[in-house]
C-alpha cells in the first residue's frame, strides 16, 4: 500500500538489507486509533521460522507503543481488541507440546487469561466485552488442517478425529465453556449482533477432510445448536448483519482451505436457502466485513487487489481502492475501525517491502518504515493474454538487470490449488527468489481454474484438470516470449501440490520443457482417491466419488501417459502429507524408471504438505537449482 498506486519497478541494482521485517494477522482497534501485529525480524538467507512479538502501534503515525513477548518459544496469533479497545487478546502457543495460553492486555501488561492442553485459534471478544470466545481443539493428534503433518497411520485408523469446537470464557479469565457439539468441527464463526452466540461453518468428522461439505449453524451460548442452511458451494468468511437478520459468506468452489475466492452469498439467520448476490461480478471476493449499513470485501479482480462494497440485497458493488499488490491483515485481507471509516492493513508486491498503511478507506498512507530500506530483488511485470475465449493473466519475475542481447532459461511455476492464484509478494526469498537470483526468468500463470476472472473462469477446468489449464500456460508462455528474452529451448517446469500434478501431467503431454520438478503431485486419481486425507474436495471437480465414475478420474491420471514422459524429473514429497500422500510420488518415480526418463525422488521426514524444517529447506532448494542448471545449463 506504499506505493498503492505505484507501478512494479526495477531497481538497477540488489543491494538486500539484513532483514525483512514482517507484519501478521494485523487488526485495529474499534475506534481506529491503534494497529496489533505479530511482527518478525527474518534475516535473509535464512530458512528457521522467526519468533515474532506482539506489537502496538499508533494508527496515525505508526509509532510502537508497546511490546509483548510472553514466551520466548512461543508463536503468537490472533490479536483481537475489546469493544472498548482497552484491551488486547492474542494466543500464544507453543507447537512442539501442543499447548496454548490465551493471553490479555489490560494497562499495558499481559496476562493468561487461559491456559489450555490443545490448540487455540481466532478469540473474538462479546459485543459487550464480558466474554472471549476461542477456536479450541482438546488433545489434538496433529497441528489444525490438512496442509500439517499427518499424524503416524498406526493403530486402529479412524477410530478418533480431532474436533475444534466454540468454547467461551469470561474475559477476565476463567475455566473453558465449549458450546458446539463434540463431534462436529468448526472452521469459522462469528458472534451474533446481540452477543447470544455465534453463526458457524462447520461439518461432522474428520476437519481436515470435510470443508468442502460444510454448512452454516447457530450455536448458542446455551449449547443450542441449530442448522441455517447447506449451501452447494464451499463456505468462507460467515459474517452476520449488524441487524443479525442475516448471514453473508463468500461461496465458490474451492479446493483449499486457504485460499479464498468465490461470490457473495447471502441467506436469513433464521435460515433458509443461500442466494449468490455476484454471480456475473469478474473478480473472486476475498474477505468480507460488516461495519454498521455497509458490508465491505476485498477481491483479486485480475492483477489488482480491490476493496469494494457490496449491496447484499442487490450485489451491485463499487470499487473504493485497487492496485497491483497484495493486501493482508489477521481477520480479513483488510481491518476496518467499528464506524466503517478507517482501514489498516498489511501491502506488498513483488518489489516492494511489506508495509502497514492506514487512513481513509480510498487512500491509505504508509506508516511503517522498517523495511524503506529494502531494494527490488527481482523485475517484475503483468502478462496478459486470450486463449480460447478466456482472458487470462500471470506474472513475470527477472533478474533486475537484464544483459543486452543475451537469452535466459525460464521456469514456469504453476500454483497449487488450483482454485487459487499467484498474487504480488515481496521476491525476496523462496523458490521463484532462488531461481531469479540464479539467473532464471520466472513465469507465474493465473490459467482457467485460478481465482480472478469470476467464478466461470475457476470452475473452467471442472472434468478437465490439465486440459484448457495447460492450454492457458503454453500459450502464455508464447505470450511472455514476445516481450522478454526467454530462450525457447531451455524452459523448465516446476509446481508443488496441483502444481506438482500439473508438472507431472505436463512431462507427460508435452515435449516442451527440458526439465522438470514436481513437488507433492498426483500421479493416479484414481489411487489418490483412496489414499488422500482430503477426498470430499474431489467431487465437485470430477462430478461424482471414484466409486461412481472412475473413467473421469483415469483419464486425468498423468500415469496413463507415462510412456510419452521425456522430460528428466525432480520429484519430492513430504512423508506426513495429508493431502498428496508420498505413495503418488512413489508411482510416478516407479514410472519413469520403468521408460528409462531420467528421476530423482526424496521424501523428507516427519514433513507434510509444505516443507518447513529449515534443514529440509535449505536441502530441497539446493536440489532445485541442481537440478535446473544441470538440464538447462548454467545461465
Amino acid at each position: 500500500m506504499a506505493g498503492l498506486m505505484m507501478a512494479l519497478a526495477l531497481a538497477a541494482q540488489p543491494a538486500p538489507a539484513a532483514q525483512v521485517r514482517g507484519y501478521q494477522d494485523l487488526a485495529l482497534s474499534p475506534k481506529g486509533d491503534l494497529i496489533a501485529t505479530v511482527e518478525t525480524d527474518e534475516l535473509f538467507q535464512s530458512e528457521a521460522d522467526p519468533h515474532g512479538v506482539v506489537v502496538v502501534r499508533n494508527r496515525a503515525n505508526g509509532k510502537v507503543v508497546a511490546r509483548y513477548d510472553p514466551c520466548a518459544s512461543c508463536f503468537y496469533a490472533g490479536p483481537a481488541w475489546s469493544p472498548d479497545g482497552a484491551a488486547l487478546a492474542f494466543v500464544s502457543s507453543d507447537r512442539k507440546a501442543k499447548s496454548a495460553t490465551l493471553q490479555v492486555v489490560r494497562a499495558g501488561k499481559a496476562a493468561v487469561a487461559l491456559a489450555f492442553d490443545g490448540l487455540l485459534e481466532a478469540p473474538r471478544w462479546s459485543p459487550d466485552g464480558a466474554t472471549l470466545a476461542v477456536l479450541a481443539t482438546e488433545r489434538p493428534s496433529k497441528q489444525t488442517g490438512a496442509t500439517q503433518a499427518g499424524a503416524a497411520q498406526v493403530g486402529e485408523i479412524g477410530s478418533a478425529t480431532d474436533e475444534q469446537r466454540v468454547a467461551v470464557l469470561p474475559s477476565a479469565g476463567g475455566p473453558l465453556k465449549f458450546l458446539s457439539p463434540a463431534d462436529t468441527f468448526v472452521y469459522e464463526y462469528d458472534w451474533t449482533p446481540d452477543g447470544k452466540g455465534f453463526v458457524v461453518s462447520e461439518a461432522k468428522g474428520d476437519g481436515d477432510n470435510n470443508w468442502w461439505v460444510a454448512r452454516l449453524a447457530a450455536v448458542g451460548l446455551d449449547g443450542s445448536f441449530r442448522e441455517i442452511a447447506a449451501p452447494p458451494v464451499q463456505i468462507k468468511f460467515p459474517r452476520v448483519s449488524p441487524d443479525g437478520r442475516t448471514v453473508a459468506f463468500i461461496g465458490g468452489l474451492h479446493s483449499d482451505f486457504g485460499p479464498v475466492g468465490g461470490d457473495l452469498y447471502t441467506v436469513p439467520f433464521a435460515g433458509g436457502s443461500a442466494v449468490d448476490r455476484t454471480p456475473n461480478y469478474k473478480g473472486s471476493l476475498s474477505s468480507l466485513i460488516w461495519r454498521e449499513k455497509a458490508l465491505f470485501a476485498t477481491a483479486v479482480v485480475g492483477d489488482q487487489n480491490a476493496l469494494i462494497t457490496v449491496d447484499p440485497a442487490t450485489g451491485a458493488t463499487r470499487t473504493l481502492l485497487s492496485a497491483p499488490e497484495t493486501f493482508s491483515a489477521g481477520d480479513g485481507r483488510v481491518s476496518i475501525s467499528r464506524d466503517g471509516k478507517v482501514l489498516a492493513g498489511v501491502g506488498e508486491d513483488f518489489t516492494t517491502g511489506p508495509h502497514i498503511a492506514a487512513g481513509s478507506l480510498s487512500a491509505p498512507k504508509t506508516i511503517t518504515h522498517e523495511n524503506d530500506g529494502l531494494t527490488a530483488q527481482v523485475s517484475a511485470r503483468s502478462i496478459t493474454w486470450k486463449n480460447e475465449g478466456f482472458d487470462v493473466q500471470g506474472w513475470l519475475l527477472g533478474p533486475a538487470t537484464v544483459e543486452p542481447g543475451k537469452t535466459y532459461p525460464m521456469i514456469v511455476e504453476v500454483h497449487g490449488g488450483p482454485s487459487a492464484a499467484t498474487q504480488p509478494s515481496y521476491t525476496w526469498k523462496g523458490t521463484a527468489y532462488d531461481l531469479v537470483a540464479h539467473g532464471y526468468y520466472v513465469f507465474l500463470p493465473n490459467p482457467r481454474g485460478s481465482f480472478g476472472q469470476g467464478e466461470a473462469f475457476t470452475k473452467a477446468n471442472v472434468k478437465d484438470f490439465g486440459g484448457g489449464d495447460l492450454r492457458d500456460i503454453l500459450a502464455g508462455v508464447d505470450a511472455v516470449e514476445k516481450v522478454a528474452p526467454v530462450d525457447d529451448k531451455r524452459l523448465g517446469v516446476y509446481g508443488h501440490s496441483y502444481g506438482g500434478f500439473m508438472t507431472m501431467w505436463t512431462v507427460t503431454h508435452s515435449q516442451r520443457f527440458k526439465a522438470a520438478v514436481a513437488g507433492a503431485g498426483i500421479a493416479n486419481w484414481v489411487s489418490y482417491y483412496g489414499q488422500n486425507g482430503i477426498d470430499q474436495w474431489m467431487v465437485p471437480f470430477f462430478g461424482s466419488t471414484v466409486y461412481d465414475d472412475p473413467s473421469v478420474y483415469d483419464r486425468l491420471s498423468p500415469i496413463r501417459s507415462i510412456k510419452a514422459a521425456r522430460t528428466p524429473t525432480f520429484i519430492y514429497v513430504g512423508e506426513r502429507d495429508v493431502e498428496c500422500p508420498p505413495a503418488q510420488s512413489l508411482e510416478f518415480h516407479h514410472g519413469l524408471d520403468a521408460v528409462g526418463v531420467p528421476n530423482s525422488l526424496v521424501i523428507y521426514p516427519g514433513e507434510g504438505h509444505g516443507i518447513r524444517e529449515a534443514e529440509h529447506k535449505a536441502d530441497l532448494k539446493k536440489r532445485i537449482l541442481g537440478w535446473f542448471d544441470h538440464y538447462l545449463g548454467q545461465p
